[in-house]
């Protein structure tokens, strides 16, 4: 069984492709088993959550990260899950 890793996405997101368009930086942590993974989860949510297209999204760098190098506290907490045990 893989191993699932964590990965820093670092891009550009063009907002207001309309009347004002502007390129925004953002920086995503996810969890993923590759790189691949990462690179769909990425055009997934920022499709659905801004409504962008994948042409209006440039990633920049994909980078594997430790868990102690983790911004966001949701990923950091699903990191020490180690096994799960089902209680009745």
């Amino acid at each position: 069984m893989s191993e699932i890793k964590i990965y820093r996405v670092i891009g550009l997101a063009l907002f207001g492709h309309d009347k004002f368009p502007e390129w925004r930086r953002f920086s995503i942590e996810v969890r993923a088993l590759n790189e691949n993974h990462a690179l769909e989860y990425i055009y997934s949510v920022m499709g659905s959550r801004h409504k962008l297209k994948r042409s209006n999204i440039k990633i920049l760098k994909i980078e594997e990260i430790r868990p102690e190098e983790v911004r966001s506290s949701f990923i950091r907490e699903l990191s020490r899950i180690t096994g799960w045990e089902i209680v009745r």
